[in-house]
């Protein structure tokens, strides 16, 4: 199944469409109406395993989410999150009781699962259309925050006992998404600051104990009745954006159990479905994700981002890229566990929902992008800086990878002006290897290996990020990197 699933992924990636169906698929193909006719109906099962898996895959984001895009997009991303969830959840569920005749309850219920977006599905069809940083900042950073309030909607609208006041569950959801990125803060603080003070033993324990602080703050948000969601992601995102050892790995790390998750839940989701039930679902569910996707996510995005000044072309987009992944139909499960009538339909609606409108809706989002000239191609790249402590020597070996549009390409290894004590003692360039010269110009896809000693390990860094993203003149033209009057070491020696 995973070999299958990875062969899925090339196929996704040539086709444009998200690797979620093609999980979906493999799960319907093999279940009840499939070929191996396997029949499996435990709901219970799937909802523990689809929680799991997306902390999981909510930890891969966050680990992957950089702080410096997601900073200027953050009040945009809180009120599409907040306001813009409210606002779908509002005109879906109008359009789930008076065009398809669901009572309130389930109306609500529809709309509130079908309100959350999937950063997987959008960044899997947009990975090859590089957009402004406020754009994937606002979107990724949204697709993080808005499953915590989807989640305590939707277990409050299917408990037992009726919602009294909406505005006791409206203080409910504020209250615990507070204890849920106050927890995320704490525990991402507290995991990064031991990573970076403590030596493990081996390399490859350090992804592993990344991955386990992300999870241990989703279990310290739920105990203490926070958002665990919410704490994981931004656990997670603190954890990815603080100088840990081993950078790179925990990402991949991270990434490769992302993978994993989104594997399993998505074939298990494909087996609990029921084909032949579909068809009477079909038409409402075409009709509430037509209502949500052409009025109510361009309503949401509208009003949220009204203070914010954004320019139509970008506001178009992020309306069209509001993919529905994982997450609502795992929610669509929480209903048929509370025993919730009508809740089997619930699940139909939303199933066929996810499956017609990704299949609309992701193969055209490149398409848009460059339609509403959004692709940012000459945007200069982010420099992949991996540090290895080097505890003994009280130093730090700093591996620099120099993507194709940074603009440290043409840039000479005297012109980087790095810090006393730190220096560039190696080139890896079309895989041959090269101790540089002061006049050495450094080229996209260069590797460098530059060693630093502990004081100046920080601003060496900060100066290499400052050179890639303003060029060899960076230090005067604006680019703040704290090197100018500093002493300056590039000689090739150690």
């Amino acid at each position: 199944m995973l070999l299958i699933a990875v062969v899925a992924v090339r196929v996704s990636s040539r086709s444009g469409l998200p690797s979620l169906l093609l999980y979906l698929g493999i799960g319907v193909a093999i279940g009840q109406d499939g070929i191996f006719n396997v029949k499996f109906d435990n709901v219970e099962l799937t909802q523990v395993i689809g929680y799991a898996a997306l902390v999981v895959i909510l930890a891969e984001g966050g680990l992957g989410a950089k702080w410096k895009e997601a900073r200027p997009a953050l009040p945009a991303a809180i009120a599409l999150s907040t306001v813009g969830v409210g606002v779908s959840v509002g005109v879906t569920a109008a359009a789930a009781h008076y065009l398809v005749n669901l009572e309130w309850r389930q109306a609500l219920i529809v709309g509130a699962v079908v309100s959350s977006t999937d950063a997987a599905a959008v960044f899997s069809v947009l990975r090859k259309v590089p957009l402004p940083s406020r754009v994937t900042g606002a979107l990724e950073a949204e697709s993080g925050f808005n499953d915590a309030p989807v989640v305590i909607m939707v277990v409050a609208l299917s408990a037992s006992g009726p919602v009294e006041h909406w505005y006791v569950l409206v203080g409910e959801i504020a209250l615990e998404l507070l204890i849920g990125v106050f927890v995320g803060l704490i525990v991402g603080w507290l995991g990064a600051f031991g990573l970076r003070h403590v030596a493990l033993p081996a390399s490859g324990l350090y992804p592993i104990a990344v991955m386990a602080i992300a999870v241990s703050a989703y279990a310290v948000g739920a105990t203490v009745h926070g958002s665990g969601f919410l704490a994981v992601y931004i656990a997670a995102m603190v954890l990815g954006n603080s100088k840990l050892p081993h950078a790179p790995a925990n990402r991949g790390f991270a990434e490769g159990l992302g993978w994993i998750a989104q594997i399993g839940m998505f074939v298990m989701l494909g087996l609990l479905v029921t084909p032949h039930e579909l068809g009477d679902d079909f038409w409402p569910a075409v009709i509430v994700g037509l209502v949500l996707t052409a009025v109510a996510r361009p309503l949401a995005v509208l009003i949220s981002l009204l203070p914010f000044r954004i320019p139509w072309q970008e506001q178009a987009l992020m309306s069209w890229a509001g993919l529905r992944g994982a997450v609502p139909i795992i929610l669509a499960t929480i209903p048929m566990v509370s025993d919730v009538e009508g809740s089997r339909r619930i699940f139909n609606i939303v199933f066929v929902l996810v499956v017609v409108y990704t299949l609309v809706q992701g193969p055209t989002l490149p398409w848009l992008a460059k339609a509403l000239r959004l692709g940012n191609a000459s945007e200069a790249a982010d420099l992949g800086i991996e540090s290895a402590p080097l505890e003994r020597l009280r130093g730090h070996l700093l591996s620099v990878a120099i993507p194709q549009r940074s603009k440290m390409h043409g840039v000479e290894v005297g012109e980087l002006r790095l810090p006393a004590g730190a220096a560039v003692t190696l080139v890896v360039r079309d895989q041959r290897s090269f101790v540089p010269l002061p006049s050495t110009v450094l080229h996209r896809g260069d590797e460098l290996l530059v060693v630093t000693t502990d004081p100046v390990r920080d601003a060496a860094e900060k100066r290499l990020r400052a050179v890639a993203q303003g060029g060899k003149l960076a230090g005067w033209l604006g680019t703040s990197a704290n090197t100018r009057n500093s002493n300056t070491n590039t000689g090739a020696g150690v």
